[in-house]
């Protein structure tokens, strides 16, 4: 790895903590329940610029489609810090999962329940996908407070009407 991955890898990891940290202050002071509307509230905004400013760097044409979106979610910054995979996509539809991450992992060391990032995450990779192209709609297929499965933490699904 050269200098300049091993520096977005510390990046990517530096906003994660940021995020975690400012979540956590919040949870502190409201309770989990308002720290999660708070939550979705910024996923909301930063959602669609995170894809926007991915959709720029790689040339990428609003209404792309699933291929755009894929391409899209492996430049994330999740992507530079976790272990994700697309495990099936074609035109219509793709299926991705969160293999390995680091927010649920840390939890997990230090035996605290998984965080329940579903409500937020829909939001999150709605927002994500809808920025890419607005016809794609987004399923969660699971995440927590589901049950961990012991192999992927979520996984979402993406699908264009034919």
């Amino acid at each position: 790895m050269d200098k300049k991955d091993q520096k977005l890898i510390d990046f990517a990891k530096l906003w994660l903590a940021h995020d975690g940290l400012w979540f956590q202050a919040v949870e502190k002071k409201y309770g989990i329940d308002q720290a999660i509307e708070f939550d979705k509230e910024a996923w909301s905004k930063f959602s669609p610029l995170e894809a926007e400013r991915i959709m720029a760097r790689l040339d990428l044409k609003e209404g792309g489609g699933i291929e755009a979106l894929v391409k899209a979610l492996g430049e994330r910054l999740y992507e530079r810090i976790n272990e994700q995979e697309v495990i099936e996509a074609d035109e219509n539809h793709a299926v991705f999962m969160m293999k390995k991450c680091r927010v649920q992992d840390a939890r997990n060391r230090k035996n605290l329940k998984p965080f329940p990032c579903k409500e937020v995450g829909k939001v999150e990779y709605g927002q994500f996908a809808k920025t890419i192209d607005p016809r794609i709609k987004t399923n969660c297929i699971t995440c927590p407070p589901d049950d961990y499965n012991g192999e992927y933490w979520c996984m979402w699904e993406f699908s264009i009407d034919k």
